[in-house]
C-alpha cells in the first residue's frame, strides 16, 4: 500500500501506466455501453406501468450513479492532497471536475425528460433534485475556485477543502428519497441489493454501467495525462516525451 502511494508521488510512472492502461478501458467501455445502449433502448421489453418512456433509465441512472461516484473520488484525493500533499492527487481533482459536471448536467436533464411524461412536470424541487442541482453547484464551484487562484498550492489546498466540505451532498443524494416525502422513485438499481426489475431490464443497465465507468476512466487517464504534460512541462522526460511525438 505505502509503496503504491510512493508511486503516486511520480507524474511520471502514473503518465506510462495510463498510456497502458487507455486502450483496455476504452474498447472496453465502448463495447459495453453499445451492447448496454442497444440492447436497453430497442430489445428490453416495456415496462408495466411507464410504457417505453422508463428506457431513459438506460442513461440517466448510469449518468446520475457516475457523477456521484466522480464525486466521491474527488473527495478522496482532496483528502489525501491536504494529508500527504501527493501532487498528482490534485491533479486528478482539476481533471475530472469538468467530467463531472457534465455527468450531474446530464443526470439532471435525462431526469427532467423522464420526469416529464411520469409526473406531468419537468421540474419539481423534491430532496433528489434539488441536492443533485446542489451537486452541480459544488463541481461548477471548484472549478471556479481553482481557476480563480493564481497560486498552484493554495489552490490545490483551497479546492479540496471545498471538495471535502460538499461530500456530505452525496449521502443526502443517496438517500433522500427515504429521508423525506418525493415523488422521486426509489433507487432503480444498487449493487448490494437483489435487482428489482427483469433480467432483460437489468443486465444492459448494468452493462452501462460498467461501460461508462471505463469510459470515464479512459478520459480521466488522457485529462491526467495532459495536466501532467502542462505542469511538469519543464521536466526533461515530458521534453523528450513531446518530442518523440507520444503520450504512451
Amino acid at each position: 500500500m505505502w509503496q503504491f502511494f510512493h508511486k503516486l508521488g511520480s507524474p511520471r510512472w502514473f503518465f506510462d501506466l495510463a498510456g497502458r492502461l487507455m486502450p483496455w478501458l476504452l474498447v472496453s467501455g465502448l463495447l459495453m455501453s453499445l451492447v448496454g445502449l442497444v440492447w436497453g433502448l430497442v430489445f428490453a421489453p416495456p415496462d408495466y406501468l411507464q410504457g417505453n418512456s422508463y428506457r431513459i433509465i438506460f442513461i440517466h441512472v448510469p449518468v446520475s450513479f457516475l457523477a456521484q461516484s466522480v464525486y466521491v473520488m474527488m473527495a478522496a484525493a482532496a483528502l489525501i492532497t491536504l494529508v500527504w500533499r501527493i501532487k498528482l492527487a490534485d491533479m486528478f481533482v482539476k481533471a475530472v471536475a469538468p467530467v463531472g459536471a457534465v455527468l450531474t448536467f446530464l443526470g439532471l436533464f435525462t431526469g427532467a425528460v423522464w420526469g416529464e411524461p411520469t409526473w406531468g412536470t419537468w421540474w419539481v424541487w423534491d430532496a433528489r433534485l434539488t441536492s443533485m442541482l446542489i451537486l452541480l453547484f459544488l463541481y461548477i464551484g471548484a472549478i471556479a475556485l481553482g481557476s480563480a487562484i493564481s497560486d498552484e498550492k493554495f489552490a490545490a489546498r483551497a479546492v479540496a477543502v471545498l471538495v471535502l466540505v460538499g461530500v456530505v451532498n452525496i449521502p443526502i443524494i443517496k438517500y433522500s428519497v427515504e429521508w423525506w416525502n418525493t415523488l422521486h422513485q426509489p433507487a432503480t438499481f444498487t449493487l448490494t441489493e437483489k435487482p428489482k426489475m427483469p433480467m432483460a431490464m437489468w443486465v444492459p443497465l448494468l452493462l452501462m454501467v460498467l461501460g461508462l465507468y471505463c469510459l470515464f476512466g479512459w478520459l480521466a487517464c488522457w485529462r491526467l495525462q495532459t495536466e501532467i504534460i502542462f505542469r511538469e512541462r519543464k521536466a526533461r522526460w515530458v521534453r523528450d516525451r513531446i518530442m518523440a511525438g507520444g503520450r504512451g
